[in-house]
């Protein structure tokens, strides 16, 4: 068997268990809460209401924001969007649905994690958590300069 082949043989197998390990993911716990929840979400009329609402305030303070402090309704509209988003947050469908979300971002990222590891340890793993502590040089975390 020519080199070509064996790499085509070894694609073709590794993307088969890639697809399979998609179906696995699509068809975790975790998948079918968030899907769950996102449809409560989607199909409650309160929570469309405040969506709404929401965008609205948040395209008043976005044009504030152009101004920025100065800007007499700057405080005033900021204060809007917290309250709007506010009570979108204590909406049941809404909660359940962000936890949902946060656990399923959980898998995807483990399982991006491992895959990473299982090639190399230095190989950077994208992450939806703004305070993920990804450590080191040019690596966007916190550096003390004192790396040699």
């Amino acid at each position: 068997m020519a080199v070509m082949e064996s790499r085509t043989l070894d694609m073709s197998v590794m993307l088969m268990e890639a697809y399979d390990l998609a179906d696995l993911i699509k068809n975790s716990a975790e998948t079918a809460d968030y899907l769950y929840w996102k449809q409560l979400k989607d199909a409650d009329e309160k929570v469309k209401r405040l969506v709404i609402e929401f965008r609205k305030s948040k395209e008043r303070f976005e044009e504030c924001e152009r101004f920025g402090h100065y800007h007499p309704n700057y405080h005033e509209a900021l204060d809007k969007v917290r309250a709007v988003e506010a009570q979108l947050d204590e909406l049941e469908p809404v909660r359940r649905f962000k936890e949902a979300e946060r656990k399923l971002d959980e898998l995807l990222y483990s399982v991006s994690e491992t895959i990473a590891r299982a090639v190399s340890d230095s190989i950077k793993v994208p992450s939806n958590d703004p305070l993920a502590s990804t450590g080191g040089c040019s690596s966007g975390g916190s550096c003390s300069g004192k790396c040699g």
